[in-house]
């Protein structure tokens, strides 16, 4: 193609780009398509997510032989994923959600293969660094979640949120379900059983990248910036910018707290559960359905939730997630270990008060930064979330092998509680 032909492909580009932002339908026409791409790539990214959640821990103890660093699958997950939603952040803030978000899928299905080698020729170093590596998928799953706000009116952004979350259930149960069958397709082709379940991670993560790639065009992101940037006047930036700037930063700090709380007991009880459900004598595939139930309610109720969080303020539903949480946490530490019944309903409600958190949580952060800023922010608010993630589940392992499970469970609900004083302190603010 000559120089000629490049600039004309480029004009006609800047003329398709420019027609978005003077024209509602059209806008609204691209958020309906970001909505729908997005959704298809996180029933993918559910599906790779879960892998790691339902079978890290148990891998970890196989190759270890000890129960003490059961956790540590699931805090290194956690931490390749806050690295990789900062590197995520920044490249979808400079080159849109497109980039950003298909390259953070495709360098988590690398890691999910690292994980297959790594059980193969029975290297521990090489699990962990895959693990680390694999953490991307996850990261890039959850930030997923915010382009679906870029073109949505402050009136439908957790609305948005939920839309793409709840797309996520799909893979995210499918995938804790097939265990079993993921473990028989492994030893068919010489796999060790424990790995099989990374190797649907790697295909998905993989496709998921590729579904963005491909079809996240025009980028939602690049055109809201446009959008932004086209309607800002002058005269906005009056007596009310230091006003507005406290606000913003009162509801990024809210927000971020919000996730970090629930990531933590969440992550910190969902670890340990398989290990803990081991040792009261049921099956992998027992083990697979509980997850199973929780990672279901991690993200199929995101629909009426994202409406609750539109209609009833963000910070009713924080409360709400602060009390489920507790609510998860004592069920968990006082029923019976063997009782599937009470795993189910515990390890639900825990799923349950992490969605309430999770999208009231993402609302109040996206009210709270314009688009000149909110993608970097967006991936730094993440990497706070994943590096909490790493803490409760490293820590979990520890604190089971010191204590005990009930334990656990039981300072996790308590430590929910938090989140009520943060609530109380951010009616100061708008929401």
């Amino acid at each position: 193609m000559s120089h000629q032909d490049n600039v004309k492909a480029l004009d006609a580009q800047s003329v398709r780009l420019q027609s978005y932002i003077h024209s509602s339908v059209q806008q609204k026409s691209l958020y309906k398509r970001t909505l729908l791409v997005v959704s298809i790539s996180q029933i993918l990214g559910g599906a790779g997510l879960a892998a790691g959640v339902t079978v890290g821990a148990l891998l970890a103890q196989q190759m270890l032989g000890t129960d003490a660093f059961a956790g540590l699958p699931s805090g290194l997950l956690t931490l390749g994923s806050a690295g990789a939603a900062l590197f995520v952040g920044k490249l979808s803030q400079r080159y849109g959600r497109r980039t950003g978000l298909s390259t953070g899928f495709m360098i988590g299905g690398l890691g999910a293969i690292g994980v297959i080698i790594s059980a193969i020729i029975n290297s521990v170093f090489l699990l962990f660094t895959s693990l680390l590596v694999y953490g991307a998928g996850s990261a890039t799953n959850l930030q997923a979640r915010y382009a679906g706000t870029d073109l949505a009116s402050s009136k439908q952004r957790a609305t948005a949120i939920s839309i793409t979350l709840v797309f996520t259930t799909f893979g995210a149960v499918a995938g804790p379900n097939l265990v079993d069958v993921m473990g028989d397709f492994a030893l068919s082709i010489g796999v060790p059983s424990l790995a099989g379940p990374f190797i649907l991670a790697a295909a998905a993560y993989i496709l998921a990248g590729l579904v963005l790639f491909s079809l996240l065009r025009p980028d939602p992101f690049v055109i809201a910036r446009m959008i932004e940037a086209t309607n800002q006047k002058p005269s906005d930036k009056g007596h009310l910018v230091a006003t507005e700037h406290t606000e913003n930063k009162r509801g990024i700090i809210v927000g971020a707290t919000i996730m970090v709380l629930t990531q933590i007991v969440m992550v910190a009880i969902m670890t340990m559960t398989p290990v803990h459900m081991m040792h009261h004598g049921h099956s992998l595939g027992a083990v697979g359905l509980v997850i199973g139930f929780h990672i279901g309610a991690m993200y199929l109720p995101s629909l009426i939730t994202g409406f609750l969080v539109d209609k009833l303020g963000r910070t009713v539903m924080a409360i709400a997630s602060a009390t489920t949480l507790l609510l998860a946490g004592l069920l968990s530490s006082f029923a019976p270990g063997n009782s599937m019944v009470f795993m189910v309903i515990a390890l639900s409600l825990l799923g349950l008060g992490w969605n309430f958190g999770l999208i009231s949580g993402t609302a109040l952060i996206v009210d709270s930064t314009e688009t000149a800023t909110r993608a970097k922010t967006q991936g730094t608010v993440d990497v706070l979330i994943a590096l909490s993630g790493a803490a409760g589940g490293s820590l979990s392992g520890m604190i089971v092998a010191g204590s005990s499970y009930p334990t656990l469970s039981f300072v996790g609900g308590i430590l929910s509680l938090l989140l009520i004083p943060v609530v109380i302190w951010s009616r100061g603010g708008k929401k």
